[in-house]
Formats: C-alpha cells, structure tokens, sequence
C-alpha cells in the first residue's frame, strides 16, 4: 500500500486512539478521528471512508507494516480496537522494508547530484541504509539524461545552498560573446536544468530585474554581507508554463504558432508534445496542423530547425521569416 501524506496523517490518528486505554474507540470514533486530523491539515479535504480506515487497520497490522498489535474486543453487537500492548507505538517503530525501499527510490532520483560539491552526503546515506538494513547495492536500472563533462556543475551545490539559506552572492560571469566578465550581485531564487544545463535565476541588483545565469559561464562564486531581498516578483510554479527552455523575452506577449508537420513526424510530436498549449487544428493524410500559444525564443527556434524538413512554420509570419532566414544561412555552409 503505497504511503502517502493523508495516509501518514491516518495512521498516526489511529495510533494515537488505538495508545488510549482510557477510551473505546468503535469504527466510526476512528473515522471521525481521521477525518477531524485530515481536516486540520486540509480544510478542503473529503475525509475518508469506512473501507479505507479498515484497509489502514490491516496495513498497520500487518509485517509489511508496522506489525502492530491490534486487537478487536467485542461490546454487545459492536467491536472496539486497542492495542494489546500498551507500551506500542508506531512512533516507536524502526524503519520498515517498505520504508527503506522509498528511501532507495528518493537517493536514485537524488543520484543525479552524486559527485557535486556539498552532495557527498547522498553516497554516504546510500551506503548507510545498505549496511544497516543488510542489503546489497542494487544494479543500476535507470539512468538521467545529463552531461557529467559540463563546465559550471561544481558551483550546483553553492547557488543551491545560497538559495536555501536566502544569502546573496556575487558572481563573475564570462559571457559567450564578450572577451572580459561581468560582475553580478544576484539574489538567488531558483535553480533549473534545460537541455543538460543548469540556469540560476534571481534579482540582478545591477539592473534591478530578474536575471537568468547559465552556470556553465560563471568563473566565480563569492557570498555577500548584502541584505537578501526575498523573491516577491514571480512564482516559479507558473514561470516556465509559456515557454520552451528558459528564455522568456522581456516585455513580450505570448503568440499564436501553428506548424505544419509531416505524419511521419506527428506520431512523435503527439506522444511528446512540443508544449502544454498544443492543439490539432487540422489533420489530413499527409500532414497535421497543430497550434501552440507560447513565448517566442530562441530556444523554440532550435527546436524547430531540429526537426529540418518535417516541420513549417506557418505562423507567425516574423517566425516564419526568421526560420527561413536561418534555413537559407545554413544552406550557404554547405555551397
């Protein structure tokens, strides 16, 4: 039974009544008990149901759970639980397979940090839970698109850290276009990975806007004694839900774009859509036309150019120039 939050909050509130010797707690004490907990946790929350609460009873009974000794006792025509040891608490309890198997789970999601600075710590919880729980290291079954050769990843656990303890940093950044750096003073806000490469964004206290800094063309990382000034400009949540990859123009709109695809294309382009917009407009034996509504950048430009000859824009008609400039250029390379 897969362990979630309401299902932690459950099991507690049923711990806590099964510990009270001084009450009887019959099947719909428990469920108004669990409903009374879930509720103070989210006002918007539908309770739970009798089976579900008899579903969590067995669970917790049960070696794959906490073995806890729960026992019915019989009161006329209705049944209360308690447990049979009163010194029993889930609270108490070690952790269990199945636990130790989720926290398997998170450290291979988390595996994608091992060898950063300030990361060590993952290789050493990893080999922790093996020892302790006697288990061996599992075969790799699943790995993460990324670049380990990528310049900038040895700053990753710096700004991560900045940005948890809210200090501001100063950065010199060496741009691809220019031969001397840039001094920034930022206030770190958020950390995203595109296309193998991490991109920090935060207020630019030089241009007092938010900024996006490509970790891969920071030299150098120094903290502040400035005072942070907390993020109260974007939600980050929202951010990136208009645009593909991280660039988003300032003072622009979101357009309209339909593509034209081929259909040997669009059985890619329909299990991997090319943005949350996207929408048939039109579908025929040869083609499909689909239209998104997003930011225009460069990023989306790359992503059209890498589908070459199976994809045409059709609006709007400045991307449509643009993508046939650029096709034109690359056709001189080959002259």
């Amino acid at each position: 039974m897969p362990t979630n939050k309401n299902a932690t909050i459950r099991y507690l509130t049923l711990d806590r009544c099964f510990s009270n010797l001084g009450r009887n707690y019959y099947i719909n004490d428990l469920i108004e008990a669990c409903n009374e907990a879930l509720l103070d946790i989210d006002p918007l929350s539908t309770g739970v149901k009798r089976r579900q609460v008899y579903d969590d009873i067995k669970f917790m009974r049960d070696s794959k759970g906490y073995d806890a000794p729960i026992e019915t006792f019989k009161n006329g025509k209705r049944a209360y639980y308690r447990y049979t040891d009163s010194d029993f608490s889930i609270s108490k309890q070690p952790i269990t397979e199945d636990e130790v198997q989720k926290l398997k789970e998170t450290l291979l999601t988390l595996s994608r940090f091992q060898g950063l600075p300030q990361f060590e710590w993952i290789d050493d919880m990893k080999a922790r839970l093996d020892h302790s729980f006697n288990r061996r290291s599992d075969q790799k079954v699943i790995s993460f698109e990324e670049n380990p050769f990528l310049t900038g990843r040895e700053f990753l656990g710096s700004v991560y850290n900045s940005i948890i303890n809210k200090v501001v940093i100063e950065i010199e950044y060496q741009s691809f276009r220019h031969d001397t750096t840039t001094h920034f003073t930022i206030h770190p806000y958020h950390l995203k990975q595109y296309n193998n490469r991490w991109f920090l964004f935060g207020l630019n206290d030089n241009r007092n806007e938010i900024t996006n800094i490509p970790l891969d063309r920071i030299c150098s990382i120094e903290e502040s004694t400035r005072h942070y000034q907390p993020n109260s400009i974007i939600n980050f949540e929202d951010y990136f839900e208009d645009v593909i990859g991280v660039s988003i123009p300032s003072g622009e709109k979101t357009q309209k774009v339909v593509l034209k695809l081929s259909n040997q294309l669009w059985p890619y382009v329909k299990t991997k859509p090319i943005h949350g917009s996207q929408k048939i407009k039109t579908q025929t034996e040869k083609f499909t036309i689909i239209e998104l509504d997003l930011y225009l950048n460069y990023e989306l430009e790359a992503l059209i150019l890498s589908r070459g000859e199976q994809i045409e824009v059709i609006e709007p008609i400045d991307l449509r120039n643009k993508i046939q400039e650029r096709i034109a250029q690359m056709g001189e390379c080959y002259l």
